[in-house]
């Protein structure tokens, strides 16, 4: 978790010492995990190298329609956000929770030995800073704390990326998440042609900066970061209007666009496994063919799965249009109700992941009867 610094302070570090961050993340312990090219999209994985960065590449995005292109330059983070989200590091899609074993004792039980590794985040950009903080509130906070987020949130290191450009779907303004890092990180950079202006969060990342030969800001960089940081803003077309929109949704149950956005929906889940703050998860066990060896499973599940809803002998959602609901209803009302806020951070990942390309700011427009995008 972020450790406080007694301030926030700024520094620059040339472009030809990037690699040398790398470098010194190792010798602390930590797994890097970054942004990285596999099956021609741009995913978070652990690197070892800055030359497994998708350095000159960048993503072209439209609801249902996602490519990556190269630029005319070769900046490491000029791009947006692939399919991946952080949670999947935190908040594993599979994990043994407890493991029961045939003795000749008896059966024994113990809890699975998950010893999460320390992991450093590198390019953890603004959207998905506001999707972590979610997820702290779901599985830290209240009664019942998750103890396997627990101890691989508490390990890890978190380096954010300004965004410099957005996506077609991007809409984070509307939800107040970016793109500019506001907070949650240990140290935000913002990428120039020349080097990273790197704004210093925590007392982690001082240890850290401390070991890479950097340099005082000029004034000149700092207004070109913050220029970059603005085109990224004037970028964002896409909006959604969020005033009170719990009651808005909640008191439009049977509004006709259910139907509508059923007869488009494939119920294929794409939105919910590439949301960074959906949770929805589900346990089994699972035995091995002597049935002397048994694990009880949590996996990631979805809303959207006609048998998630399935209890007391039936589903209770068993169509399309019951499922849409629930999860729009959730993530942008009842959530309010549940954590205090919303529960979605404006990354646009489902629109774009979304087969039939489904926009979701679309959806809410049409109920309130708003003209759509």
């Amino acid at each position: 978790m972020t450790r406080p610094a007694s301030h926030a302070r700024e520094c620059f570090l040339p472009r030809a010492e990037f690699p040398q961050l790398f470098t010194v993340l190792a010798a602390k312990g930590y797994r890097v995990i970054a942004p990285t090219i596999d099956q021609q999209a741009i995913v978070y994985d652990e690197v070892t190298s800055v030359d497994q960065l998708p350095q000159g590449w960048t993503d072209e995005q439209s609801p249902g329609r996602y490519r990556l292109v190269k630029r005319d330059d070769e900046l490491y983070f000029g791009f947006t956000v692939g399919p991946d989200a952080w949670k999947k590091f935190l908040f594993p899609p599979r994990t043994a929770l407890t493991e029961a074993e045939r003795t000749g004792a008896g059966w024994q039980f113990r809890n699975s030995d998950d010893q999460p590794p320390k992991y450093a985040f590198l390019g953890v950009r603004g959207c998905d800073l506001a999707a972590i903080r979610m997820q702290d509130r779901i599985f830290l906070s209240g009664a019942y704390v998750d103890p396997i987020y627990q101890a691989r949130r508490k390990e890890a290191l978190i380096i954010a990326v300004n965004c410099t450009q957005a996506a077609t779907t991007c809409f984070c303004t509307s939800m107040g998440t970016g793109p500019k890092c506001a907070s949650g990180f240990d140290l935000a950079l913002t990428e120039l042609p020349t080097g990273f202006v790197v704004e210093v969060a925590s007392g982690d990342g001082a240890e850290v900066m401390a070991e890479l030969p950097t340099r005082a800001v000029m004034i000149a960089e700092l207004q070109a970061a913050q220029a970059a940081r603005e085109r990224a803003t004037q970028m964002i077309e896409r909006r959604m209007d969020t005033h009170d929109i719990r009651d808005l949704l909640l008191s439009n149950l049977e509004h006709p666009q259910w139907d509508d956005v059923a007869a488009r929906c494939l119920s294929c889940t794409n939105c919910t496994m590439v949301c960074p703050t959906c949770f929805c998860s589900s346990v089994d066990e699972i035995s091995d063919l002597t049935a002397d060896h048994v694990q009880r499973v949590r996996q990631w599940d979805s809303c959207f799965d006609i048998a998630f809803s399935y209890m007391n002998g039936g589903t209770v959602r068993d169509n399309i249009r019951a499922r849409y609901r629930q999860w729009l209803t959730h993530k942008l009302a009842s959530w309010i109700d549940q954590f205090g806020s919303s529960g979605c951070v404006g990354c646009g990942r489902c629109i774009t992941w979304c087969p039939p390309g489904i926009d979701l700011t679309n959806e809410v427009a049409a109920i309130r009867g708003a003209p759509q995008a």
